[in-house]
């Protein structure tokens, strides 16, 4: 960290700045020009986080030289991060493919769109139990019944399952059923959540918010890493723009700099990014060939009677098409599915 003082900064205040460094147990390095003083700290920046150094006298700016998402960042883990999650490896050259209905609505159904999925090569099944909607009226999903339909499904077929956590207080109720917990679009600066996720230490994806930056999102990978959780998924659904043709634009580009800045795996959402099934497969073209590691789509064996985002569910005919579709091109990219 650096550390840059005003041209009027005094003695006194230099060394006081000097002596809060090395409080915290590093060193310090001066170096006094005839226009500019800086120090500079060295050693682990963390523990300066919490001392408001901006606000000492004398003080003009302060630039850290690692980046704020410390445990995420890229440069602490190069190769990148690879997880099992029940047999499945999420990261690396394998992109993992988790599909299934928006919410879980009966025993038949999940059941049998489970099956098809799997048969068409996806590997995670996907059904929200609890369900954050727009308008209180709307289905609100099922609660703990549907996370026992989830599991059956999952001794049925042999996928792992996830589903959207939204309140700390079904975190242990979540984790007897699901392997890999969904934070939300707008859960995503929940940092209580956050923090107990991360406490669990079970596997997360992590959706970007509707009008989150991507440092806001690595930010709140951070929030969950700092307890010493590492297994997460960071997923680009969409974000809010002008734009109304879509439900949300998808930030295509999103992926390239997410890979650029961290070592967690990165999904693409392109069901919830479009709202609209017909553009499922050219987005979910384009997430491949810009290098995701992998896709989260909804698939409904009866999108018109759907309980929730049957407009943007694929029939699972249709998800066994794209599937073909996606390993030439994954193939074409040096990748399988």
């Amino acid at each position: 960290m650096i550390i840059v003082f005003k041209k009027s900064a005094t003695a006194g205040e230099i060394e006081h700045v000097t002596d809060k460094i090395k409080e915290v147990g590093l060193a310090v390095h001066l170096s006094q020009g005839e226009e500019i003083t800086i120090v500079g700290a060295i050693g682990d920046e963390t523990l300066l986080d919490g001392l408001p150094l901006e606000a000492l006298p004398g003080v003009e700016k302060v630039m850290p030289i690692l980046k704020p998402y410390k445990k995420v960042c890229k440069d602490m883990r190069p190769e990148g991060t690879v997880f099992d999650v029940d047999g499945v490896k999420i990261g690396g050259n394998k992109i993992q493919i988790i599909a299934g209905p928006c919410s879980v609505e009966t025993v038949a159904l999940l059941e049998d769109c489970a099956e098809k999925v799997k048969a068409s090569g996806a590997s995670i099944l996907r059904g929200g139990a609890f369900k954050p909607r727009t308008s209180p009226y709307s289905f609100q999903g099922l609660g703990e019944e549907g996370l026992k339909m989830l599991k059956a499904a999952k001794e049925k077929t042999g996928m792992p399952i996830i589903s959207e956590l939204m309140d700390p207080r079904d975190l242990d109720l979540m984790c007897e059923y699901v392997d890999i917990l969904q934070i939300g679009a707008r859960n995503m600066q929940n940092f209580r959540l956050l923090l107990e996720v991360g406490k669990s230490k079970k596997p997360v994806l992590l959706k970007r918010g509707l009008s989150a930056t991507i440092k806001e999102l690595l930010m709140s990978a951070e929030y969950i890493a700092s307890q010493g959780n590492t297994n997460i998924i960071l997923c680009e659904r969409g974000i809010r723009t002008f734009e109304r043709a879509t439900r949300n634009t998808l930030d295509i580009s999103a992926v390239p700099v997410l890979k650029a800045e961290t070592h967690l795996p990165v999904f693409i959402d392109p069901s919830h990014a479009t709202g609209d099934w017909s553009l499922v497969e050219p987005l979910s073209k384009a997430a491949i060939a810009v290098g995701a590691d992998g896709l989260m789509i909804e698939v409904h064996s009866d999108p018109e009677n759907a309980l929730c985002d049957g407009e943007q569910s694929l029939k699972p005919a249709k998800f066994d098409s794209l599937m073909n579709v996606l390993g030439n091109i994954a193939t074409a990219v040096g990748r399988t599915i």
